[in-house]
């Protein structure tokens, strides 16, 4: 299966919250212009793409489900989950976001949790492209794990669920919460 394929059956099967739940219609409207985007634009996973592509984020969270490891973006200057671009090597968006987790935050054995991404959001960035279409995951760190920062990263840092709305903006704030629902 191509990463294309595998992020058209991702979305497809994206699990929107329950239909009483706050975002569900915001969650399933992203889900829809996702799908639009790349029916539209077969190369929608790439950099290249000017009208923007799809990328795959993971938000670790610590052994203990108490904290979230966040990086100060080099190019940024927020407090995120670890993410970015898809790669041809990239098997599934599911790797992707594993890949990345691993890159900047420098842990080996993370694990998604399963059942999927945990969220969508996209958001707009500078020119020549538009649009981040992120597809969000949750991973759980292993025990005894060390954090080391990339290059890509200013900092790198353990916050307690409390802390993560004194530092972040509100697409990881809500991330958060939709990880923090599928720990139960």
């Amino acid at each position: 299966m191509s990463l294309y394929d595998d992020a058209v059956r991702v979305l497809k099967e994206f699990p929107a919250p329950a239909p009483d739940s706050p975002g569900t219609d915001e969650q399933e409207g992203l889900r829809q212009a996702y799908l639009d985007h790349l029916a539209a634009h077969p190369d929608g996973l790439w950099k290249a793409c000017g009208a923007g592509h799809l990328t795959a984020s993971a938000l670790v969270v610590d052994p203990a489900r108490e904290r979230v490891l966040l990086t100060l973006h080099r190019k940024l200057g927020m407090w995120l989950q670890m993410g970015g671009h898809c790669e041809q090597g990239d098997g599934s968006l599911a790797a992707a976001a594993l890949r990345e987790a691993t890159e900047e935050s420098g842990i080996g054995g993370l694990t998604l949790l399963p059942g999927g991404p945990v969220r969508l959001d996209r958001h707009p960035i500078p020119p020549p492209c538009h649009w981040h279409f992120d597809v969000q995951y949750a991973a759980l760190a292993p025990a005894g794990s060390v954090a080391a920062i990339s290059e890509e990263s200013l900092d790198l840092r353990w916050f307690g669920y409390d802390e993560v709305a004194g530092v972040a903006d509100t697409s990881v704030v809500r991330l958060l919460a939709a990880a923090r629902a599928r720990l139960g």
